[in-house]
């Protein structure tokens, strides 16, 4: 069956041409052309990733992502594709919980790539259930326990709720403990795809993966970033 994505973007033109490069992908479309009628796609089918723009009319992209990551309580992947450039907007919206970040104006092949990047990582998620069984791969540091079969992480028995993105940076930094990775290893690793000099992406999901983990041990320090290398376990 074909992945099933939503594209939501306000500029036609913009929105039929991420709808032609999906197509081409073998990808089924649902097209939106604001955040309101997006919202109301969300809720009532089942999406295997979002490709969204940041200024929308009804909901912009923040508020797109904040309330699929809240109320809605949504772990679907979400790429923003959008013109806004400044560092700010980027961390802004991979602190809230996006998945990836596009600037616009961008390649066909980029988005693809990093379309199958995202869905390749989100595939455990979805299919959970099936890949679970005797030969699990699980992974023990301190009180914290990855299953990269169920893709669940638990903290002294708290399960933490990651994105595909943090759980395969976690994945990764667990299979190593005492290695260093930098930003640009775990770039590549993660995303499968060509480094795009995501240094920034990195640090955010690192810091947003550290806060869910406070939340939970605060006393305790997990991820150590080692200054100018990269981050490993601590």
């Amino acid at each position: 069956m074909a992945r099933k994505i939503l594209i939501v973007e306000d500029d036609p033109d913009i929105n039929a041409l991420l709808a032609r490069i999906m197509q081409q992908q073998g990808y089924e479309i649902v097209q939106a052309y604001s955040g309101t009628e997006g919202l109301l796609r969300v809720e009532g089918d089942a999406f295997d990733l979002v490709l969204l723009d940041m200024m929308l009319p009804g909901a912009d992209g923040t508020a797109f992502v904040s309330r699929l990551r809240g109320e809605l309580r949504s772990g679907t992947p979400v790429i923003v594709v959008s013109a806004k450039a400044g560092l700010s907007d980027k961390v802004d919206m991979l602190s809230l919980g996006a998945d990836d970040y596009i600037v616009k104006p961008f390649e066909p092949e980029e988005v693809a790539v990093r379309v199958q990047a995202v869905l390749r990582r989100s595939e455990g998620t979805s299919h959970a259930a099936a890949e679970s069984g005797d030969g699990e791969e699980r992974y023990v540091f301190k009180d914290l326990e990855l299953n990269a079969a169920t893709r669940r992480v638990t903290l002294g028995g708290c399960e933490i709720v990651l994105t595909a993105s943090e759980f395969d940076i976690l994945r990764v930094l667990i299979q190593a403990p005492d290695k260093v990775f930098s930003r640009e290893r775990l770039y590549e690793m993660v995303w499968r795809s060509g480094y795009y000099g995501e240094d920034n992406a990195i640090n955010v999901h690192v810091s947003n993966i550290r806060k869910k983990l406070a939340a939970v041990c605060p006393g305790e320090e997990y991820i150590k970033t080692v200054w100018g290398i990269g981050f490993k376990l601590s």
